[in-house]
């Protein structure tokens, strides 16, 4: 990207090849370095949308972000609320179609909702949810957290979330134990 270009200009590039990788990801293919060189960006919008960028290229073609996985892991530690919330969507955008690189991840989203920031514990449960639709067994042993959650946060959407999360999990789960009872 042009260095001459206002943040604004370049906000919104980013956003614009997010939304064109999630069609088009071999398109945008040669520009998913140059997206993953503003996550450590000093201006937070562009980490916000160098990381949702990532995110929705990366739900349509997991192998364009994997290099930058370990990158992307690293913004749920970003000081700016909006970088981090942008954090959670872009790995749930990921896991939609690549749940397996998440599943050994999952202590990191339960610590997220207790974030200080009130979005991202809002969306922190959406990640289990994900994840329990269709690899249930890793989420299986957050279950009775995300019951306590659902039972005693004082957020009504982040209970919701938490009760969604187990309702899907224990579908699949039961779907899984069918099939395995068919075959």
């Amino acid at each position: 990207m042009n260095e001459n270009h206002s943040d604004d200009v370049k906000a919104k590039v980013l956003w614009l090849l997010g939304e064109m990788g999630l069609n088009y990801p071999l398109e945008v293919k040669k520009y998913v370095a140059d997206i993953a060189s503003y996550l450590h960006d000093d201006r937070s919008k562009l980490r916000e949308r160098s990381v949702n960028a990532l995110g929705r290229i990366g739900r349509a073609d997991k192998q364009l972000i994997v290099p930058y996985l370990d990158k992307i892991m690293e913004m749920r530690k970003d000081n700016v609320d909006e970088v981090r919330l942008a954090f959670v969507w872009a790995c749930e955008n990921i896991a939609t179609n690549a749940p397996e690189l998440f599943c050994e991840k999952l202590d990191m989203f339960y610590e997220m909702i207790q974030d200080k920031g009130e979005r991202i514990r809002i969306e922190a449960p959406e990640m289990f949810r994900v994840i329990g639709k269709r690899k249930p067994y890793y989420v299986k042993p957050y279950l009775e957290k995300l019951q306590w959650l659902a039972d005693n946060d004082a957020h009504p959407v982040v209970r919701i979330h938490s009760a969604g999360a187990i309702r899907i999990t224990k579908r699949a789960l039961k779907e899984s134990e069918d099939n395995a009872t068919d075959d």
